[in-house]
């Protein structure tokens, strides 16, 4: 590109590279405060802050959360939130990071399908009681220890399989993704019986006219096939996770994959720093790398 070429807000953004913060998150990692000994005690603390965010954010969504919806819900005034968190991002950080606590993860003696299908199913249940995390960036996750947990416990499940890194980390990413569309489907579903009136069973029990009147077979010759022989006689409806078809799919790559033994964690602290022959990078190189694991893990969970 010349100098003359007139720079795109496309490579702007690009080029700016942020500072390094970790003011941002560490909070998420301290212990919670005692209370003070001397003086007047604080009317709330931060945890009643997140929790109260977190309920309006339940009830309203995530929109409805800022700073004076909160305090209003806590019967404050909106500067006393600052003193807990100094800002609508820092509080949306400890939001994700509380909800991540409700995630029931699976029990690590499973073998890994049940454990798999169990680690799908704690985070349907995690996104149906919480559904504004479905809106929540993703590539952009918290760096947080609840965040963290669900990520070690869902990479633990296949990372002794037989798949390639590389391999763990996108399967785990299809699983989370596939989760989100059927936690965003059953959110959306949701919000039309409040707003028409009409539940999932009623609805299309009102349409036998369409497909009596209406639907031309010729048209869509596959579609029929598919009714004829009853494909759609039990299928989904917006509140199941059927996964089934995903793990079979899963189980046949486990079963064809001649990948490498991923180090173990002890053999990859053993290892000198760095030491290239050990397949275990520096804890620098993944400092300097943008694709770090919660990125990875986090970002298909869109």
């Amino acid at each position: 590109m010349s100098d003359s070429t007139p720079e795109t807000p496309e490579t702007s953004i690009a080029s700016e590279v942020p500072a390094a913060n970790n003011q941002r998150f560490a909070p998420l990692w301290d212990e919670p405060a005692p209370p003070p000994t001397r003086g007047r005690p604080a009317r709330v603390n931060r945890a009643q802050v997140v929790d109260a965010a977190v309920a309006v954010a339940d009830e309203h969504g995530l929109d409805a959360v800022s700073m004076r919806s909160v305090a209003r819900a806590l019967g404050v005034g909106t500067m006393t939130l600052y003193s807990h968190v100094p800002s609508r991002d820092h509080l949306v950080d400890a939001m994700v990071d509380r909800a991540y606590g409700d995630f029931t993860l699976p029990d690590r003696s499973l073998p890994w399908r049940p454990a798999l299908e169990a680690y799908a199913r704690g985070y349907f249940a995690l996104l149906r009681a919480h559904p504004w995390l479905t809106v929540i960036n993703t590539w952009r996750m918290p760096l947080a220890p609840n965040v963290f947990d669900a990520d070690e416990a869902g990479f633990r499940i296949l990372v002794d399989t037989g798949l390639s890194a590389g391999q763990v980390v996108e399967t785990i990413g299809i699983v989370t993704q596939t989760v989100s569309g059927f936690a965003r489907s059953a959110a959306a579903e949701d919000a039309d019986q409040r707003s028409q009136g009409t539940d999932y069973e009623a609805y299309w029990a009102a349409q036998t006219d369409f497909w009596q009147n209406t639907f031309e077979p010729g048209r869509y010759p596959t579609m029929t096939r598919l009714w004829t022989v009853g494909a759609f006689d039990n299928g989904a409806t917006p509140f199941e996770l059927r996964i089934g078809a995903l793990l079979d799919t899963i189980e046949l790559l486990i079963a064809k994959s001649s990948a490498e033994p991923i180090p173990s964690f002890d053999d990859c602290m053993a290892a000198p720093w760095p030491e290239p022959e050990s397949d275990c990078p520096s804890p620098t190189d993944h400092r300097d790398r943008p694709d770090t694991p919660t990125d990875t893990a986090n970002g298909a969970k869109a």
